[in-house]
């Protein structure tokens, strides 16, 4: 038999089927995406690796094959996602626009749950998004869940950023979340601290705090509301 035959038997010979996958090989034989396959490995809708603990017996895999399309429809159409592309979907299904931070409010509220993060970033989970329809409660949380700087926030209430720093020392407004200031490397903590509008606009009506008087004190004059006691949470009580 010469060079050429013995090449054309090895060609015609079949592959041996492996005695195991990895978890890069065993989501490449379901044709799923790694998110997928990852998804249904947290629902229990894959067994455990039962080959020393990082792979799957073909057995296991030829049986997790029988069931893709099960297993597709359970894990969803969307991977879990930042706040930008979650925003994205959530405008072109809506028709209207939807900033990132809306992410923040709707995970607030428990409609949309924040489950990680990936490079510092919050991720959002796909199948509540997925399945995210209320058109109310996206509009209620546009309005409440808009974020403000202590700039903005002033602005917002009328009155100085001094009077906004003393809410905040008193623990009578406290930020939703902390982002970076433009000058911030991206290796440093966030230090610019954003306020819900829905917050401020409680703060706006509470009958502990005589707003008039805040709006009519001068620059330079010291703010009424530098009397308020610290805010315990959950307590409404009047200012001193």
């Amino acid at each position: 038999m010469d060079v050429s035959e013995q090449q054309v038997m090895r060609d015609q010979k079949p592959s041996m089927k492996p005695k195991d996958y990895g978890p890069i090989q065993f989501p490449d034989r379901l044709g799923f995406e790694l998110w997928r396959f990852e998804r249904a490995l947290k629902k229990g809708l894959i067994p455990p690796a039962d080959v020393g603990g990082c792979r799957w017996s073909a057995a296991v895999v030829d049986a997790v094959a029988e069931r893709v399309e099960e297993i597709r429809t359970a894990t969803g159409s969307l991977p879990d996602m930042g706040a930008g592309r979650a925003a994205d979907v959530l405008s072109e299904r809506f028709g209207v626009p939807v900033a990132s931070e809306i992410l923040v409010e709707l995970d607030r509220v428990g409609l949309i749950e924040c489950i990680g993060e990936y490079k510092g970033h919050a991720l959002y989970d796909g199948q509540a998004l997925e399945h995210f329809n209320d058109r109310a409660a996206l509009e209620k949380a546009q309005r409440s869940g808009r974020l403000l700087n202590r700039t903005d926030a002033a602005s917002h209430l009328g009155i100085r950023v001094s009077d906004i720093e003393h809410l905040i020392n008193a623990k009578w407004l406290e930020p939703i979340t902390w982002v970076r200031s433009g000058w911030q490397r991206r290796r440093e903590a966030p230090t610019v601290p954003l306020f819900r509008v829905g917050d401020l606009e409680l703060l706006a009506v509470h009958p502990a705090i005589d707003w008039d008087q805040v709006k009519r004190t001068p620059k330079g004059r010291p703010s009424p509301l530098a009397r308020l006691t610290t805010r315990r949470t959950g307590d409404d009580s009047a200012a001193s």
